[in-house]
């Protein structure tokens, strides 16, 4: 997630925001309580916000 955060230049309590309205890409919280985002999940959410 940190990865995430700092490729978008965002704060991490945006990351927790958009997962919050589902805005984000797809996440999955590991038993530790970590959250992950898989790449090919991250690459296909950014694909949806590419303007034509």
């Amino acid at each position: 997630m940190e990865q995430i955060c700092a490729a978008l230049e965002i704060a991490r309590s945006t990351f927790y925001d958009w997962r919050a309205r589902r805005k984000g890409p797809r996440c999955m919280k590991l038993p530790n309580g970590t959250i992950r985002v898989r790449r090919n999940d991250f690459t296909a959410w950014l694909e949806t916000l590419e303007v034509l």
